[in-house]
This record gives C-alpha cells, structure tokens and sequence, in this order.
C-alpha cells in the first residue's frame, strides 16, 4: 500500500456507520485488503451493508487511457 494521503471523508448520512456496524470478521478485514491490492492506481472499493451486516465487496478498476497511446 502507499503512504498517499486519502482527502477527508464527507459527512453525509451515507458514509456514516450505523449503530449496527460495530466491527468486521477477520475474514472480512482480509478480503478489504485483497481488495484494495487489486484496484490499481485509479480504482475504488465499495462496502456494501446491508441488515448491519457486510453482504458485498464492490471493486472498480479503472485505467488512464493517455499512458496506454504511447
């Protein structure tokens, strides 16, 4: 992983946690990190919740087409 610096996280209703999310598996914390290895430079990783719960690890990659014409 690199040492960037993430720019700070909106407060709005969507990223805050709910009282019901209190922690992740060990498991869990494992595919976060595999992940977030995979994205590349440009991609995002998404945690679905659902019930209180993580039901899907969502993972966009995207690519800088201007490095790819040379």
């Amino acid at each position: 992983m690199s040492d960037t610096t993430l720019p700070p996280v909106k407060k709005d209703s969507k990223t805050q946690p709910t009282d019901d999310v209190r922690f992740l598996q060990p498991e869990q914390i494992l595919l976060i990190d595999h992940a977030l290895e995979q994205v590349g430079q440009f991609g995002e990783v998404r945690l679905i919740v659902e019930k209180g719960k993580l039901r899907f690890i969502e993972i966009s990659q995207s690519m800088d087409v201007t490095k790819l014409q040379d």
